[in-house]
C-alpha cells in the first residue's frame, strides 16, 4: 500500500515538494473531524476538540495508544480513512526526503555542491595516484579537513571512499574556488598539470584569498620568481617531492628551511666522527659542546647501520659514531673532542 500511494502521489506536481505531506495531513484532518462528529454518538470523547487532535496524530502515525477510540461503525471507517491518510503523508514525506538526500549525494559526487568548511586544506588539481598519496598523508598528519578540486575532465569524485570533499570546475575561475571555500581555507596547494597552469591558478587564488598560506608544486624551480610576482610569500616546492609538499602545508616555512640547508653558503649540513678518546660520550654532551663552541645543532647520529634521528640527550655514543649537524663550518673530530673537554663558562 505505501509503495502504491507513493507512486500515485508522485504523479502530481504539487506533491513533489515539501508542502505535499503537510497538504495531505491538513486535508485529512479537516475532512475527518466533521465526519467523525457526525457519525459518533453524543458524548463521544474522541470528537472533543481537546481529544481529537491527539487521537488523529496517534492514529495517522499508526501508533494507536487506545486511550481514545470511535464507538460507531462510521467512526471506525473514519479511522481507516485517517490511517490511510497518515500512510500517504509519511510516504510523501519519506519520498521527498530520499529524493533530497539522493540529489545532495549526486551533487557531492559530481563536485557541484559548495563546501561549508573553514580552516581546511584545499588541494587544487588532481593527478591519479599522486593526489591520493598527498591527500592520504594530509588526512593522516594534518588533522584538518581536505577539499579536492579538479578540472571538469574528472567527472566524478575520485576519492569518494575517503573523508574528502570534492569540487569540480575551472580552477582559474574564482566562483569555483569560492565553492571550494578557498577564502576560508587554512592553506592551499596548487598541484597543476604544468607550471604555466600553476601560475594562472595562483593568480586566481591570490584574488580570492590574498593572505592564505599558498604552496605551489613546480616542475621547474626557476619559475618560482614568477610566482612571487603574484604573491611574495608563496612557497614553491619541487613537484617530485610530495612528502615535502605535505610538510609545507602543515608547517608553513619548512620548505624554506630545507632550501636553506641545500643552498651553498651560510648554514649547511655536515658530519663529523666521535674519536676513540671520547667513547661513551652522550648525545647531549655533543649537542651542548657544538652549540656553545660553534653555534651548531646536531640532528642525528649513526652507529654502524643504525641511524638515530634526534635521540634522547642521555643516549651514549660509541667511538666511531658519525654525527650529522647544521652549522657554519665543518668540524674535525679533534675539534669536537676539544669542544667537549673545554670547561663550561
Amino acid at each position: 500500500m505505501p509503495v502504491f500511494l507513493g507512486r500515485l502521489l508522485a504523479r502530481f506536481a504539487i506533491l513533489r515538494s515539501w508542502a505535499a505531506p503537510f497538504a495531505v495531513v491538513l486535508f485529512v484532518f479537516a475532512t475527518s473531524w466533521p465526519v467523525m462528529a457526525l457519525v459518533e454518538p453524543a458524548g463521544s470523547e474522541v470528537v472533543s476538540p481537546a481529544n481529537y487532535w491527539w487521537w488523529f496524530v496517534v492514529t495517522a502515525s499508526t501508533v494507536g495508544y487506545g486511550d481514545f477510540f470511535p464507538e460507531s461503525l462510521g467512526g471506525h471507517l473514519v479511522g481507516v480513512y485517517v490511517i490511510i491518510g497518515g500512510i500517504a503523508t509519511l510516504t510523501a514525506l519519506f519520498t521527498q526526503l530520499a529524493s533530497r538526500i539522493e540529489k545532495a549525494k549526486g551533487r557531492r559526487m559530481q563536485g557541484s555542491a559548495p563546501v561549508s568548511l573553514s580552516g581546511h586544506i584545499a588541494v587544487l588539481g588532481y593527478l591519479p595516484g599522486r593526489s591520493e598519496q598527498i591527500v592520504g598523508e594530509l588526512l593522516a598528519d594534518a588533522g584538518r579537513a581536505v577539499v579536492l578540486c579538479a578540472w571538469d575532465e574528472t567527472s566524478v569524485h575520485p576519492m569518494a571512499d575517503q573523508d574528502v570533499d570534492f569540487v569540480r570546475g575551472d580552477l582559474t575561475d574564482s566562483v569555483v574556488l569560492r565553492r571550494a571555500g578557498v577564502e576560508r581555507a587554512h592553506s592551499v596547494l596548487i598541484d597543476a598539470r604544468d607550471d604555466n597552469e600553476a601560475l594562472a591558478i595562483a593568480v586566481t587564488v591570490d584574488h580570492v584569498h590574498a593572505g592564505v598560506h599558498l604552496v605551489v608544486a613546480l616542475r621547474d624551480m626557476a619559475r618560482a620568481p614568477h610566482l612571487r610576482y603574484v604573491n611574495a610569500s608563496v612557497h614553491c616546492v619541487q613537484w617530485h617531492t610530495p612528502r615535502m609538499i605535505t610538510e609545507e602545508l602543515q608547517d608553513p616555512g619548512i620548505s624554506q628551511v630545507y632550501e636553506e640547508l641545500v643552498t651553498a653558503g651560510g648554514n649547511s649540513t655536515f658530519s663529523t666522527e666521535i674519536p676513540e678518546s671520547m667513547a661513551g660520550v652522550t648525545f647531549g654532551d655533543c649537542q651542548t659542546a657544538l652549540g656553545r663552541r660553534y653555534g651548531a645543532t646536531v640532528l642525528a647520529a649513526r652507529t654502524g647501520a643504525k641511524l638515530l634521528v634526534s635521540p634522547g640527550w642521555g643516549t651514549e655514543l660509541a667511538a666511531g659514531t658519525r654525527l650529522y649537524y647544521v652549522g657554519h663550518e665543518r668540524i674535525a673530530p679533534s675539534a669536537l673532542a676539544a669542544a667537549i673537554h673545554a670547561p663550561h663558562p
